[in-house]
C-alpha cells in the first residue's frame, strides 16, 4: 500500500502480495468500508473519552501490547508464520515503524487530546498524507506539481485553524504542539514502512508493530512518571469501555478489515478512508461530546479534507 495512506489511528503494514482472482462481493467490500470509516473515525472519541481518567501513554501501551497479542492469535489462524522466524533486521523494522506510529503517533496523540478536542486532533492528524508525500520530495522522489500544489493548500487549511484567531481558543497550546508532533512522528513511520525489511505477511507484522510501540509507550510512561497516575479505582466506566472499544474494535476488527479490502478491493476505493474518518471524528465530537465548531473550524477542515482527496486520490490512481 501506499505510505501516503496510513491510518490515522491504527498501526499500517504492507498487504501480502497477490489478490484473489475472482473479484470480492461488492456488498462485503462496502461493509468492511464502512468499518474503517465508521470505526478509525471514532477512535478519536473514544481516546477523548478514555484518558479522561486513565493515563495517556500508559493506556497507549495497554491498548497496543493487547491488541498486537490479539492480533498476532489471528495472524497464526491464518496461517502466518510464528514471530521466533523473523529475523533481527525485520524484528527491528517492526520495533522501528510501530514506535514511531503507535507511540510518536497515537501515543502523543492520547497526550494532546488532554488539551485539545478530539476533532481538530483528528483535522491536524489526517494531514499526514501531505507530510508523506513532502518527505518522498525532500528524499529526491519525483512528485507531479498538481500534488504538490494541492499539499500546500492543505498546509494552508492546518495554518488556519492553528494560527492565532484560527481554532485555537478550543484548547491549550500545548495540545496543538504535540499533535503536530504526532502527525509528523505518524507520517515519517509510514514514509519508513515502505524503506524497511518488514515481514511479508500484513497481519504477522501489524501485530509485531503494535506489541513494538506499546513496549515503547509503556517504557515513556515509566520515565515520566505515569505510574503514580495510575488508579483503577478512579477509572470511569465510560473510559473503561472506551479502553476496551480501542482494543477490540478500534485495532482488532477495523484493522482486519483494512487488510482484507488492501488485498480485495481496489486501492483508490480503500485510500477514501484517509479523508472520510475526519469527517466522522468532527460529527462524533459535536454529536456526542457537544465539542464547539466554528466557522474557521469548518473552513480549515473542508480545505484540508478536499486537499488530501486530491492527494490521495492522485497517489492511488
Amino acid at each position: 500500500m501506499s505510505s501516503a495512506q496510513a491510518p490515522p489511528t491504527t498501526v499500517p503494514a504492507r498487504p501480502d502480495a497477490g489478490r484473489p482472482g475472482a473479484p470480492a462481493p461488492a456488498t462485503l467490500v462496502w461493509l468492511c468500508l464502512g468499518i474503517v470509516y465508521v470505526v478509525w473515525g471514532s477512535t478519536y472519541l473514544a481516546i477523548r473519552v478514555a484518558v479522561e481518567t486513565m493515563p495517556p501513554l500508559l493506556m497507549g501501551a495497554a491498548r497496543f501490547v493487547a491488541a498486537g497479542l490479539l492480533l498476532y492469535g489471528v495472524a497464526r489462524f491464518r496461517g502466518a508464520p510464528p514471530v521466533r522466524s523473523l529475523t533481527r533486521a525485520q524484528l527491528g523494522a517492526c520495533w522501528l515503524v510501530g514506535s514511531l506510529l503507535a507511540a510518536g503517533g497515537n501515543g502523543v496523540v492520547n497526550v494532546a487530546e488532554q488539551y485539545i478536542p478530539s476533532s481538530l486532533a483528528a483535522l491536524v492528524i489526517a494531514s499526514v498524507p501531505l507530510w508523506v508525500v513532502l518527505m518522498r520530495r525532500v528524499t529526491g522522489d519525483s512528485v507531479p506539481r498538481l500534488t504538490l500544489a494541492s499539499v500546500a493548500v492543505g498546509f494552508g487549511g492546518v495554518a488556519l485553524l492553528l494560527l492565532p484567531g484560527g481554532a485555537t481558543h478550543l484548547g491549550k497550546p500545548i495540545g496543538f504542539v504535540l499533535v503536530l508532533c504526532a502527525a509528523f512522528s505518524w507520517a515519517l513511520g509510514s514514509f519508513s514502512s515502505q524503506r524497511v525489511p518488514l515481514p511479508p505477511d500484513a497481519l504477522l507484522s501489524t501485530s509485531v508493530q503494535m506489541a513494538g510501540g506499546g513496549v515503547t509507550l509503556l517504557v515513556a510512561g515509566l520515565v515520566t512518571g505515569e505510574v503514580s497516575d495510575v488508579h483503577p479505582d478512579r477509572f470511569s466506566t465510560d473510559s473503561v469501555l472506551a479502553f476496551a472499544y480501542l482494543i477490540f474494535i478500534g485495532s482488532l476488527v477495523a484493522y482486519t478489515a483494512y487488510v482484507w479490502l488492501l488485498q480485495n478491493a481496489p486501492i483508490s476505493k480503500v485510500a477514501t478512508y484517509a479523508y472520510v474518518n475526519p469527517v466522522i471524528a468532527i460529527f462524533l465530537g459535536w454529536s456526542i461530546l457537544s465539542e464547539k465548531i466554528t466557522t474557521t473550524m469548518l473552513v480549515g477542515a473542508f480545505v484540508i479534507v478536499c486537499s488530501v482527496a486530491a492527494t490521495v486520490r492522485r497517489e492511488s490512481g
